[in-house]
């Protein structure tokens, strides 16, 4: 079971690795990197813990879990991607008028799993009704 959960887990656990060193190039190190890591590696507990209940199924204890999962990694970590990106570009000169654009970061992971929260609840209400 350790063996299929670990197989099973692992483009998650790549895309979370690829998402760290994306966050860290783009804040140039900073005080800030570890603190935006927060949503992705709760993600990938709740990724983690969904396999395990489902003895390395995806849907083996169900769907509830699974939508909750997906439902909190959408927010979390492609909103934290694609704000990221953002800044790395200056999307649509988004941080061009700031006088400290790179404040984002500090309030970043609150606002990100806060927006999780509620697509893992979003997500567990409907996987309970399937």
């Amino acid at each position: 079971m350790a063996s299929l959960i670990a197989i099973r887990i692992l483009p998650f656990v790549l895309l979370i690795g690829a998402a760290a060193l994306f966050f860290n190039e783009v804040q140039g190190g900073g005080a800030y990197v570890m603190r935006n890591l927060l949503p992705p590696a709760i993600a990938l507990l709740l990724a983690s813990f969904t396999l395990w209940r489902g003895q390395g199924s995806w849907t083996g204890s169900g769907w509830r879990l699974v939508l909750g999962t997906i439902g909190f990694s959408i927010p979390a970590v492609g909103l934290s991607i694609y704000l990221h990106y953002a800044y790395s570009v200056n999307l649509n000169d988004m941080f061009g008028d700031t006088a400290t654009p790179g404040q984002l970061f500090r309030y970043l992971p609150i606002y990100t799993t806060v927006a999780g929260g509620i697509g893992f609840a979003i997500g567990w209400i409907v996987g309970r009704n399937l």
